[in-house]
This record gives structure tokens, sequence and C-alpha cells, in this order.
């Protein structure tokens, strides 16, 4: 065998290579440097020209073989590695209550790297306080050493270095740039095992507008397990190759007992657990004294709750007024937990007050917006013992007109905790034991009282509608017991009207004060939604008056003309259709469902964030002393008002979205059965009902309808077929059948019974929207 001669020695090359940085050198440039980091921007940091520039190639392409680097010839980093400028998304808090971030994207192996967000950081416009688990920013980035973090822990003696129990520590730094706008959803689906004894698996998404498999490979699993809820990204692994799943986190798993809420919690990114240092903060507040306070513990004031209520944040109590000029007349007292005595801003547990915006309530738990601490025990007025409490005390006429009003801080003591039940028992002259002592002293004032309130609130026309909202009724195994829809009883009206009437008077003293008010707002309806809703109604043969200025009471007549009727249901839901979305704001717009001039919330301060700010800026309006609003408390609040109308979207969506998801577990085991339904919505795809005994929502697609072309007519809400002109309208009463239930998705899919009702093909004519192919149906499955 013929050895081949050894490569000649070539000089040029060796005083290339010997003019090159190390390898060290490099990786120091890659870590130190800002903005992007390439081949050329290493040449010209060490000077490297002509041949040498060669030579920095190969050894780039050197390093990156040997995985010590990742990139191309524009943008190289050392592998597992973080750029100077990367986006990064809010993980979680460590025990300090500091916010962790991972990349939002990382395709190398092993787990993410970690940042810590530099709190102090001035974050180029970015407020610091309004970041949040969830969150995704733009941040510069720098790798940590030993000093930063020796002068981390002395600058924070609270900070333990742990991160909520997680053992990745921070090696870097990230000082944030920009927030960028947060994913509407996160990638979360059920992981399901491999049953056929190989590696790996698929997740099935939880989002019912996503229902495909993701194929996952055994090296993509992590430490997932059958059955558990997963954070997961979609991987392209190549050209010809199906796209797949590789699990970022294991969740736990969501058919636990009572876990079935965890998936809601982690697709809207809803903060759960409470950072160590927050929790360390609440128990360390000391029970509030009475000094400064006006004592009000001589008033038998009631808490009346729901019967499973934990904290109980307002109490009421009424008596006649014995002025003269005011015949017949009331003095109606509320007092609400004084929250703002607790909760001082800036602090941590504030911080984190913020970032949860409200409560969010499920039927299995809750996540509330305040510690346990506060919840329900410092703030929460337990029948016989002494609270703190933010007073207002309204002097109403025998009409329910209010004459005038006055806040006061002081103290109080519950006389006693009632339920809506027991407390209604008691108005209708069957008094419990617990009750009978307070008839006289507490609960017929009250009672008269509040037929006064009842009397002006009938004279105000406020918007009447009248629909019921499900509950869903866990047994011990958390499983759904039953759903029902609670009775509504006058005792909700009378605690209702007397919390309205105290939102009211906190309104007009901070305006009148020319103080910081956190409006509740609500607008008319747009002139878009008013023409859709004549529309409809005109099919019904029901009007609405003409122009845009129309009152609340105009609504209540045309509700009131359906009462009875069997469309009385589905006239509630459009007319409710046609109304804005109420939200917070710094500046007055009104209340159009109320029919009020001005309205805050100032009731709920253990629950909502706007009301702990109604109640600091009355603190600080009425020289109440500790805990008012800051001197710049009117400044950012413009940008409050939206985090806090956000959180309260995104908790209303999450707790919709956990009722449909236990009310699909509940059915799944019901497929092919038969239910009494009415039709909700009608869109061009299709129908959407709800089951008459459980108030489930579920969809009927258009194909299943039958085998010719249905026409989508808007204005009517239907779905009428060409040559037969049978169809179905929004209101109509059904009979589907289930042949479909996925419980992770909330989904439930069925097929009509009923045929198409006649009289309908007049509504078609000149409308051509929507409609389906006469292809016979063909049966659906998981693809």
């Amino acid at each position: 065998m013929t050895k081949k001669p050894s490569p000649k020695p070539n000089p040029k090359r060796a005083v290339a290579a010997a003019s090159l940085p190390s390898r060290e050198e490099i990786l120091r440039f890659m870590n130190e440097a800002e903005g992007k980091v390439g081949k050329r921007q290493i040449a010209r940091a060490f000077g490297i020209s002509g041949d040498s520039r060669t030579e920095l190639k190969r050894l780039l392409a050197e390093m990156s073989r040997e995985g010590v680097i990742v990139g191309n010839r524009k943008a190289v980093k050392k592998r597992g590695a973080l750029p100077p400028v990367a986006v990064l998304e809010i993980v979680s808090r460590d025990a300090g209550g500091d916010l962790i971030a991972e990349p939002a994207a990382w395709n190398e192996p092993g787990k993410r790297p970690r940042a810590r967000i530099e709190m102090r950081a001035k974050g180029h416009g970015v407020d610091i306080s309004d970041l949040g688990v969830g969150d995704r920013i733009l941040a510069r980035v720098r790798p940590l050493n030993a000093k930063d973090e020796s002068d981390d822990e002395e600058g924070d003696d609270d900070d333990d270095g742990s991160d909520d129990g997680d053992d990745t520590a921070p090696s870097y730094a990230a000082e944030p740039m920009k927030k960028l706008p947060r994913e509407k959803s996160r990638l979360l689906g059920i992981y399901r095992q491999d049953k056929r004894g190989g590696a790996g698996g698929h997740v099935l998404p939880i989002d019912r507008k996503q229902l495909r498999d993701w194929k996952v490979e055994a090296d993509d699993a992590g430490d997932a397990k059958d059955g558990d809820l997963v954070r997961f990204d979609v991987q392209v692994r190549g050209r010809n190759a199906a796209p797949g799943a590789r699990i970022v986190e294991a969740l736990g798993n969501p058919k636990d007992q009572r876990k079935i809420s965890l998936i809601a919690i982690h697709a809207h990114g809803l903060p759960e657990a409470f950072p160590d240092i927050v929790e360390q903060e609440a128990h360390a507040l000391p029970q509030a004294g009475r000094d400064g306070r006006t004592d009000l513990t001589v008033i038998p004031l009631l808490t009346i709750d729901p019967s499973d209520a934990r904290d109980h944040d307002d109490a009421v109590h009424a008596t006649p007024d014995t002025d003269p000029a005011n015949p017949d007349g009331h003095i109606v007292t509320v007092a609400i937990a004084d929250v703002a005595q607790y909760v001082l801003p800036g602090s941590r547990i504030d911080r984190e007050a913020l970032r949860r915006g409200n409560s969010v309530y499920f039927p299995d738990r809750v996540v509330p917006m305040l510690p346990e601490r506060l919840s329900t025990d410092l703030c929460s007025l337990r029948e016989g013992e002494e609270r703190p409490c933010l007073a207002v005390r309204m002097v109403f006429d025998a009409r329910g007109k209010k004459k005038r009003h006055t806040f006061i801080r002081g103290v109080m003591r519950s006389a006693a905790k009632l339920s809506y039940e027991e407390a209604q028992a008691a108005f209708d002259g069957h008094p419990s034991a617990n009750c009978a002592p307070l008839m006289k002293s507490a609960l017929e004032p009250l009672w008269r009282a509040y037929a006064a309130l009842k009397t002006a609130r009938e004279d105000r026309a406020p918007l009447d509608l009248d629909l019921p909202e499900r509950r869903v009724l866990l047994d011990a195994e958390g499983r759904v017991a039953r759903i029902v829809v609670p009775q509504r009883l006058e005792a909700h009206r009378l605690i209702e009207e007397m919390m309205i009437q105290a939102n009211v008077a906190a309104a007009e003293t901070l305006e009148q004060l020319k103080a910081p008010v956190v409006y509740r707002a609500h607008e008319p309806p747009s002139k878009e939604k008013l023409t859709n809703l004549r529309d409809f109604l005109g099919t019904l043969g029901m009007k609405l008056p003409p122009g845009g200025q129309l009152k609340p009471g105009d609504f209540n007549r045309v509700l009131a003309a359906a009462k009875g009727q069997p469309v009385a249901e589905l006239v509630n839901e459009v007319v409710l259709r046609s109304q804005s979305q109420a939200d917070y704001r710094p500046v007055n717009a009104g209340h159009f469902g109320l029919h009020l001039a001005r309205y805050a919330h100032f009731t709920s301060p253990i629950r909502r964030y706007a009301d702990l700010i109604v109640h600091r800026s009355l603190v600080r309006a009425m020289k109440f002393g500790h805990g008012g609003l800051e001197d710049d408390g009117a400044k950012g609040l413009e940008k409050v008002c939206q985090q806090i109308s956000e959180a309260e979207r995104r908790a209303m969506a999450a707790e919709r979205e956990t009722v449909d998801r236990l009310v699909a577990s509940h059915l799944a085991d019901r497929i092919n059965a038969e239910f009494a339904a009415r039709i909700s919505g009608v869109t061009r795809s299709g129908l959407f009902v709800r089951l008459a005994d459980t108030g489930a929502d579920g969809f009927v697609p258009i194909s299943t309808l039958g085998a010719e072309y249905f026409t989508h007519v808007e204005t009517a809400h239907a779905l009428v077929g060409a040559s037969s002109g049978l169809g179905y309208r929004l209101g109509d009463i059904v009979t589907v059948k289930l042949v479909e239930a996925i419980p992770t998705a909330g989904a439930l899919r069925f097929e009509m019974v009923t045929p198409g009702r006649k009289g309908l093909s007049v509504l078609a004519k000149g409308h051509s929207g929507g409609g389906r192919s006469r292809r016979p149906p063909r049966p659906r499955g998981r693809r």
C-alpha cells in the first residue's frame, strides 16, 4: 500500500493561525459583545485581515462541528448560551420575588438557560412592575458571574437564591428593552404515551380550534408521563417530515381530583402560587388597631354571602331615619374591608396583586388576588371579630332617592355571617336560630330600606336582562355531581343594590374632591350593533325605537314584550350581545347598563385591584391617614386600568373554559345519547346548541344537516335549505345526538335529530352566504 506524502507546510497559514485569537478569547468576546456577533464582528474585534480571515473561518467551522458554538457566518454564539439580545418568556418568580425568564425559542438539547430580570433596571421605557409570568420581552442579556450573585444576595436579604423549587439557577441577567404582545394562548396539550411499547407518544392540544395530534419523539418527551398536561413547541424536523412536538414542561395530570382547572390556569398564564417573599410579607403584617378610627362595633352589621364563601369583604346595616325632614327615610351603612390598611403601594404584595388584577373563581378552587393571610383572615369581616373598615353612611328618602352620604374609616364587628338563603328565609318570616335575635335590630330595617331602593331602581330603569347562569357542583372526588341554575333571590338583589349605591357614592366623592378615580365604564351599544339588533327583532315582529340615543328602558320594553314567549331567552341573549363590554378607565364614560352617570368599584378590594385603588384615593382625599394613594398616584393610571381590564377578561375566559371542560368530561360517557337543546348560535359552518338540562354548549356542523345546500341568513340568524326551504333558526328548540366529546378542549360535537322547520324560505330570498357541498357527510375523526 502506497503511503500518501505528507502535505507541505504552508508558511502563510502558520502565520495566520498564530495571529488568531484563542477559542477562549472568542467565546469571551461573544459573551460580552452587544448586538449580533458573526465572523465579520470577530475579525474586526481582533484585527484579523487577509489570509487570516480564511483561517478564522476554518476555526469557527471547527468549533461549530465540535458543538462549542452554533450559528452561521453571519451570526454565531456559544452553544447552550443566550445571545446578547434575545426574546425571553417570563416563566416564574424566585423566592425573592424576582422574575425568571427563558428563551422563547430554543432548539438546542438540554435545559433552557435561565435569566433573572433586573428589577432595578431602567428597562428602556419598560415598566418593570407591569411584567409578569407569561409575558414575552426583548431583553439585553449578560452572563452572571460570581460577583453579580454575591452583590444580589447582599442587596436583598429575602432572596435565598432558590427558584420556586427549580434546580436550574439563573446564569444570566436580563435588562428588558421592550414588552412584546402576549400570545393569545400557550401551546398546551395532553401527552399520551405510545401504548405499543415504544418510547415517545403524541400530544392532544387543548384548543378546540386546533384538534389534531402532534407526534412526540422519545428524546422530546422530557419528564412527561401519560395523561400529563404539557407545554410544547412545534418542531419542524425536515423538509419532507411531518412537524412534531417537543415537550417544554410537564404540568401534572389534570384528571386528578379537582385539577381540571389546571388547564385554564396554565393556558391563560394565571399566577397560581404566591412567591415566598409575598407570603412572608403577608404573614408579617400585624393586626390593625383602633387608632384614629371611628367605632362602628355597636352597629349590628351583617355579612350576606354565598354559603361556601371563605372571604367576606362587605357588610350592611340599615335603620329608619329619625330626621323629621325625611319622613319614612332610611340610613344605610355599607362597610368594606380596609385592604388599603395592609396592602401599601409598591409593596411586594401590591405588585403581585396588580399582576393578578382580580381573583379567579373555578368550581374546584380559587386563584386569589391576595394571599390567604389577608383574604380569609386580616381583611375578612369575620363574625364576632373586630376588623378595620372603610364605610359609607347613606341617607335615602322614602322612595330610595339618596339625599347625602359620608365616608368613615372605622373599626367594625360583624354581628352575623348569613348565607343568601338564610337571609331570604328570614325576610320571608322564617328566621333561623341565628337570625331570630337580629330581626328587629337588623334584618327587618334592612328589608324596608331595600324596598325603598328597589323603587328607586325601578324609576331609574337599568338594563334588566334575565339570563340565568349555570353552576357546576362537584362531589367529594372532584367529579361533576350536577349542574344547576341557582335561584335568583331578593336577598341577592338587596346586596347588589346596596353595593351599587356605595359604588356610586365613591365615584361622586372622588369627583367632588378632584381625586383620581378608576371608573367602571359601560358605553351604549354601537350603531352597527343596534342596526343588527333591529334587523333581527324585525324578523320576530318586535321593534326598537329609532335613533342612536337609546336608554336601557328602551331595551327593557323589548324584553318585557318577549317575556312568556318561546323566544324570551333568545331575545335576552341577542340584546346582551348587542351591548358594549364594560371596562376600567380613569376618565368617566358613564355606565349605560346601570343607567348611571358615574360609577366606580369600591365594594370588593379583596378580589379586585380596581376597588383597592378607589380605597386608596378615598383615604388620601379624605385625609384618613395610612395607606392612601401616593403623590404620583394618578400617574400611569390609564395603563393600570388597561391592565386590570385585560386581567378581568382573562379571568372570565378561564372560568368559562373550565366549566366547558368539566361539562364535556361529565358527558363523555354518553356518546350517541340524545338531548333536548336550543339553538344558541348560527354561523356559516353550522349551529351552536345549548343543552336544556346542563347548559352545555356544543356544535352541529353544517355538513350533518342534510344533503342540500344551506344558505346562511345572517340578519335572521338562520340556516335555510335551498331546495326544501326547511331550516333552523336561533332560539329553535331541537333534539340533538352527541357524537364526540373532547374533555381537555371542552368541545362537544352533535348531530341534528330534529328536521328543519317550515316557513323559513322567505328569509333566504336575496341571500347567498354560507352553505355546503352536496356530498354526503363523512365521519370525522382525529387526523
